[in-house]
């Protein structure tokens, strides 16, 4: 909890900012520049379904118990996410991102905060329909193991399929979506082929390093759940991943206005977030 006047700060809040504490000394998982009200709706969401009468005796449960920590662990992730999500992003990755791609050798995506995989599977489609995805590596990253297991997995209830079909279709889909999952029984499972360039690994935005050299990083509805000095670091982490001329995609709520990196990109499609990172006289761009 990030209260400006500790004086202000209820009961509560201190609870509350302790348990982070201890998460984060205990595990190394950081929560800590988290939003205020993110955080605490989950905290709070989490203690009304356990056995236990207060933070403070959640947070005991948790230093003493692993297997607890994983259960609060799984409460803290953001998983608020389908295929195709908001599709006029994905008609403007079609036309206006995809045309700049295909003249590379090799394309590197990064996809931080994966969740359980839709919108990564939604990008393998795009660029399967575009003819790029047979040259592209996805790394697929997450800072929690189990929901990575999901998205490795590639299935998804099946009658979910309806709405990421009428998705598929408004982004400027060309083909039968029902041919990129086989039904079995309840759930629909993704084909093999837009799994193959796909990399899972775990990574921490609040606390890991910079990844690589990316030709674009789709990072979308994530930095609205953190606070203004975690956002900047992660913007931060993003332009020093991206080569010049690389893409950034951030979420409809989202925006790089004001932050510490602004100067770094210019808009592509503002109204749909999509940036790309500024090229010095002595870069070569595509």
């Amino acid at each position: 909890m990030h209260t400006e006047n500790p004086a202000a700060a209820t009961p509560e809040d201190i609870e509350i900012r302790l348990f982070l504490e201890a998460i984060y000394l205990k595990y190394g998982y950081d929560f800590r520049e988290y939003s205020d009200v993110h955080i605490k709706r989950r905290v709070l969401s989490m203690l009304a379904i356990s056995d236990l009468s207060s933070i403070s005796e959640m947070q005991h449960q948790m230093l003493y118990d692993p297997s607890f920590f994983e259960t609060l662990l799984q409460g803290f992730s953001i998983n608020v996410t389908e295929m195709f999500r908001d599709p006029s992003f994905y008609k403007a990755v079609r036309q206006e991102v995809a045309s700049a791609l295909k003249p590379l050798a090799f394309v590197r995506i990064w996809h931080p905060g994966c969740a359980s995989g839709e919108e990564i599977y939604s990008m393998a489609i795009l660029l399967t329909e575009e003819g790029i995805y047979e040259k592209t590596r996805i790394y697929a990253t997450d800072f929690n193991p189990s929901i990575l297991e999901k998205a490795r997995k590639g299935a998804y209830t099946l009658d979910l399929m309806k709405t990421y079909t009428r998705n598929y279709q408004k982004s400027g889909g060309q083909a039968s979506f029902a041919d990129y999952y086989a039904a079995s029984h309840d759930a629909a499972i993704l084909n093999d082929s837009l799994k193959k360039h796909i990399h899972f690994a775990e990574h921490n935005l609040a606390t890991d390093g910079v990844f690589g050299e990316m030709d674009m990083i789709v990072c979308r509805n994530v930095l609205i759940y953190f606070t203004r000095k975690l956002q900047d670091r992660v913007l931060k982490l993003f332009a020093d991943s991206l080569r010049p001329g690389g893409f950034l995609c951030l979420g409809s709520q989202e925006s790089l206005k004001f932050s510490a990196c602004a100067d770094d990109f210019e808009p592509v499609v503002d109204s749909e977030k999509i940036y790309r990172r500024k090229t010095d006289s002595a870069d070569i761009t595509v």
